[in-house]
């Protein structure tokens, strides 16, 4: 359960309309635009509290999604600090921190005095959960960090420079999401403030929100491979649904043809060796999943950060030669098996035969184990999102690779 949700069961932060409590599990049930829609019969300020409590970037998806003049006059109703921060974190790409930050409400100077801070604190704390107070100078610069903790412990008369943690750990806002995790993985605080280079306090993150979204964007990875949708919910209506899945069912389906033009092409060689067609179903499976293998370590590995630059080519060399020998053993099974199978049917190649499996298979998988690398990497070196349909585009390459490969070993050698 996140933050929100305790919020809204325990009422300890703000009294909350019970029309709000209902609708919001409805709400982050579903993608934005089906959010948006059950929002627009509602008030400007009912919309408002609803997107309040919610992770900062799922707000601004839903409020993207309503027509301009709607979302201008939501915009306006929310509260300055609110709607400055909206403004503001649209400016930044998706998946970076700027989406995620939070207004900065406990800002203080740093001669202010721990009774003038505590005062203001109760005050905010009506409105917000304020885990620390933060200390900026004239340009906002961000000075220190004050734990309540030692405002508990300190003097009245005291100033917040004085009890302060000087040179706080900070997120930066253009900071992908993966960046980010990284760099709080030792560091557990529930509250990360976010600055430009200079230093300059622009918002805060909950850690919750943060391990929140980059759990949502794991999550979206298995559908994104396919071709599902990174907005697809369960409640998503089946029209949407359809719209977002088919197109990609046209291009696996094109992507099919190519296969069984491939197929086609060697008509006359599978014909005069019966016994290549039933194998055919064999090699392309075992060629697909050495692929999809390859393409599920790369993808980890840029999801994790572990393959930074300089390291492509030594995940290329590791795949290639994983391919190659889980090719060559289970290529040893198959090409028995074919021998075995030939034999029975009393062919008079069952020798060549279980020799042409044993290479298709062993080259099949060295090039399957290569194209599940590689095609990720080429989605990223082009801009795209890496895990985009790439299962769809490296099946493509295994299925049409593996049947050129294995029909023109056996029309070459028999």
């Amino acid at each position: 359960m996140n933050d929100t949700a305790r919020e809204i069961e325990s009422g300890a932060i703000r009294e909350i309309e019970p029309e709000i409590r209902t609708l919001f599990t409805k709400v982050v049930e579903r993608d934005p635009r089906e959010a948006a829609k059950m929002l627009e019969p509602y008030p400007d300020e009912f919309v408002v509290d609803m997107l309040e409590l919610l992770n900062p970037a799922a707000a601004l998806k839903i409020l993207e999604r309503f027509e301009s003049p709607r979302r201008q006059t939501i915009l306006a109703t929310a509260s300055p600090e609110t709607n400055q921060q909206w403004m503001r974190n649209q400016t930044y790409p998706e998946r970076t921190i700027g989406r995620l930050m939070q207004p900065p409400l406990a800002v203080f100077r740093p001669r202010t005095t721990v009774a003038e801070a505590t005062e203001q604190i109760r005050c905010l704390a009506g409105k917000a959960i304020i885990t620390y107070a933060f200390v900026t100078d004239d340009q906002e610069k961000l000075l220190g960090v004050v734990v309540m903790r030692d405002m508990l412990l300190a003097q009245s008369n005291q100033t917040l420079e004085q009890i302060m943690l000087t040179n706080p750990f900070y997120l930066t806002p253009e900071m992908s999401l993966t960046d980010a995790m990284r760099s709080v993985l030792v560091r557990h605080y529930p509250v990360y403030p976010v600055c430009e280079k200079t230093g300059r306090l622009l918002g805060l993150l909950r850690g919750q929100m943060l391990f929140e979204a980059e759990a949502i964007e794991l999550s979206a990875q298995p559908g994104e491979m396919v071709g599902v949708e990174r907005e697809e919910r369960l409640t998503t209506p089946w029209l949407r649904s359809l719209k977002f899945r088919h197109p990609w069912l046209q291009v696996n389906l094109f992507c099919g043809l190519l296969a069984a033009l491939v197929v086609g092409f060697f008509q006359e060689t599978i014909d005069r060796i019966i016994a290549l067609a039933v194998f055919l179903p064999v090699l392309i499976g075992q060629a697909a999943n050495t692929g999809v293998q390859a393409l599920a370590v790369c993808l980890r590995g840029m999801t994790l950060g572990d393959l930074r630059s300089g390291r492509q080519r030594m995940l290329l060399i590791k795949e290639m030669l994983l391919g190659t020998l889980n090719g060559a053993l289970t290529g040893v099974t198959g090409g028995i098996a074919m021998f075995i199978f030939a034999t029975m049917v009393k062919s008079p190649l069952a020798v060549m035969l279980g020799f042409v499996v044993f290479l298709a298979i062993t080259i099949s998988c060295c090039f399957s184990g290569v194209a599940g690398a590689m095609v990720p990497l080429a989605l990223k070196r082009f801009g795209a999102d890496p895990a985009t349909a790439s299962s769809i585009v490296v099946t493509t390459f295994t299925d049409v690779g593996c049947l050129l490969v294995f029909l023109w070993l056996a029309a070459l050698l028999t």
